[in-house]
């Protein structure tokens, strides 16, 4: 499994790229999971922000991450098992 972190990515714009893999025959579930992450503030003092939006796509298949990566690359960063 390999995951790729998306940057800055807001909700809308995260299901239009599931949406888009779906259109691609892509199974989620099978070939791909995601969650989307928003923008965490400190709740103790209001500041922050602790943790800027992301989005995290897994891939169950080496060939669909390269793919997702080649596409989406300006905002990736990756993490997986590399077998």
């Amino acid at each position: 499994m390999i995951e790729v972190k998306l940057m800055d990515l807001s909700a809308n714009d995260t299901m239009e790229i599931v949406k888009e893999l779906r259109s691609q025959n892509m199974v989620q579930g099978v070939d791909f999971d995601f969650t989307y992450n928003p923008t965490r503030w400190d709740p103790m003092t209001g500041h922050g922000p602790m943790d800027h939006r992301h989005s995290v796509f897994k891939f169950y298949k080496d060939k669909l991450a390269t793919m997702f990566i080649l596409k989406y690359g300006s905002a990736v960063s990756t993490q997986g098992n590399y077998d």
